[in-house]
């Protein structure tokens, strides 16, 4: 199989999405619909696909590894302020 780094990220993915599914269906905590499981794909599909890109492209090492953890810095600052608002934009969540 030529791609087995992009199948681990969509099925990284899916196991990811499958836990706040399975959190709905043993508590009232979680309440997430449909657009809250497409914005977290997209995100998190987002993000592999960049690390991906990264990892074809740059050939240092270090600078995989310093691109590597900005993307995925982003990636919690977009999380968080999306759930709790951190910046107080209008995409902030309550």
């Amino acid at each position: 199989m030529k791609n087995k780094r992009l199948v681990g990220i969509v099925l990284i993915v899916c196991f990811l999405l499958i836990i706040p599914l399975l959190a709905i269906l043993f508590t009232k905590e979680v309440n997430w619909n449909l657009a809250d499981f497409v914005v977290a794909g997209v995100l998190l599909l987002g993000t592999g696909l960049i690390c991906e890109l990264v990892m074809r492209k740059v050939k240092k090492t270090y600078h995989r590894i310093i691109l590597c953890t900005v993307i995925l810095a982003a990636l919690l600052l977009i999380w968080t302020e999306l759930a709790v608002g951190l910046f107080g934009t209008p995409f902030a969540g309550t």
